[in-house]
């Protein structure tokens, strides 16, 4: 049988597709320009989210490796549910900043443990093999959510001409995922593979484990690889707002609207196309690892083509061809969605099952510091300079950094 014909895979499915619907995060950078923030004061909220997410990261994949991976997803997204609801209610930056805060703790302990539970579903059905394509078909099914999520949300602020409303109706699809979460099988929780140890035997074995993945240069390189376009994606990836929106004002489109309805309706109408092509993207990565002599040469072409992207699409910004910037801007949500899948499963082949996420936490935690410094810079830049430029010098500096995290192109023999 294949393993998306399986009752757990739709669930996987159902997760992302959940979890993606996070109706503001179109109009995330548009909300906080309205509540009258700076770029930079912008930047310095992704940078408490992403510090409140490093504080817990490491720690929280090993108690779901020792505790319990399902239980942490459970306290995951009670702690999204309460960020949506003081984003709702609050309107200065001191409150966006605790929004923010409690939004860190629930990616804390999101990121990398759903990740494992898939592999170790895959572990349990001897269908390890798959893990590209079976990753890259589930995540599509996220960007399919946060496609219609656009679009839908486009709408509410066409009608009612409130961003706010955004985060209180995003509660509704969140509660229903962690209904979701909860049905889950108990095997995928890890810890029950354990019970002859108690916690603390279980977590001295699983940090001695964790510690002798730092010994090899390799997998050292793999971590940061991980992280370095993933961070690059977190930190740019909303700008597409405020590039869509300078092109709302610039196309002869929706004349008869106001200002606010034209650029719901463009960035609306964008992301939903743009997730929808994402999706496709998302399915198709176990073909573009299938095109290449070995994998991490596969992770590789992508994170350039991703970066020479962003890098042209600033420059042309700057020189105001602002239709070719945003079609360019949009190849790094595509090679985002290529590249994801291809480093999960190279990490799935460097690490042991039995630290999966805090090993994936481990990456998801480097990414996160390489948000908090790389946020309010680019958020200065585009205070200082404007957007293209801003844009640009961020695109250029990971660019610079891509010699000091690429893999080795016989990497893929040391795995065996």
């Amino acid at each position: 049988m294949r393993p998306f014909k399986n009752i757990q895979y739709y669930k996987f499915c159902a997760y992302g597709f959940f979890k993606n619907l996070r109706f503001f995060d179109a109009f995330l950078i548009r909300i906080f320009r309205e509540a009258g923030l700076s770029y930079l004061q912008i930047g310095l909220l992704y940078s408490i989210r992403e510090i409140s997410k490093n504080l817990f990261e490491i720690p929280s994949g090993l108690v779901a490796d020792t505790f319990g991976r399902k239980k942490a997803m459970l306290f995951s997204f009670g702690s999204y549910i309460f960020s949506f609801l003081v984003f709702y209610f609050g309107s200065a930056f001191l409150v966006f900043a605790a929004a923010m805060v409690f939004f860190g703790f629930g990616e804390a302990f999101r990121s990398g443990t759903h990740k494992a539970m898939i592999l170790r579903f895959l572990e349990e059905h001897n269908w390890a093999s798959l893990k590209t394509q079976f990753y890259g078909r589930t995540r599509s099914w996220s960007q399919i959510g946060s496609a219609l999520s656009s679009l839908l949300a486009a709408g509410v602020i066409f009608f009612t001409h409130q961003y706010r409303a955004l985060f209180l109706i995003s509660t509704i699809p969140y509660i229903i995922d962690f209904l979701n979460l909860a049905s889950y099988p108990n095997y995928l929780d890890n810890a029950q593979r354990q019970l002859n140890q108690n916690f603390i035997e279980r977590l001295k074995n699983n940090l001695r484990d964790y510690f002798k993945q730092f010994r090899q240069l390799h997998q050292v390189r793999a971590f940061f690889s991980a992280a370095s376009f993933g961070g690059f994606f977190k930190t740019l990836k909303d700008y597409l707002q405020p590039l869509l929106q300078t092109l709302a004002l610039q196309l002869p489109l929706f004349l008869a609207l106001n200002q606010k309805q034209r650029a719901a309706l463009l960035i609306g109408l964008s992301y939903f196309l743009l997730y929808l092509l994402t999706s496709f993207s998302s399915r198709q990565a176990f073909k573009v690892e299938a095109r290449f002599k070995n994998l991490p040469l596969a992770i590789d072409v992508a994170y350039l083509v991703g970066v020479l992207a962003v890098v042209f699409s600033g420059l042309f910004l700057s020189f105001k061809f602002t239709l070719i910037a945003a079609l360019l801007y949009v190849g790094l949500y595509l090679i985002q969605n290529i590249r994801r899948p291809l480093i999960v499963s190279y990490l799935s082949e460097i690490l042991p099952s039995n630290i999966m996420a805090s090993g994936l936490s481990t990456a998801s935690q480097l990414e996160t510091l390489l948000v908090i410094i790389t946020s309010p810079l680019l958020g200065a830049l585009v205070d200082h300079l404007g957007l293209g430029p801003g844009i640009l010098i961020i695109g250029l500096l990971y660019l610079l950094f891509f010699f000091l995290v690429r893999l080795s192109p016989n990497q893929s023999k040391m795995l065996n």
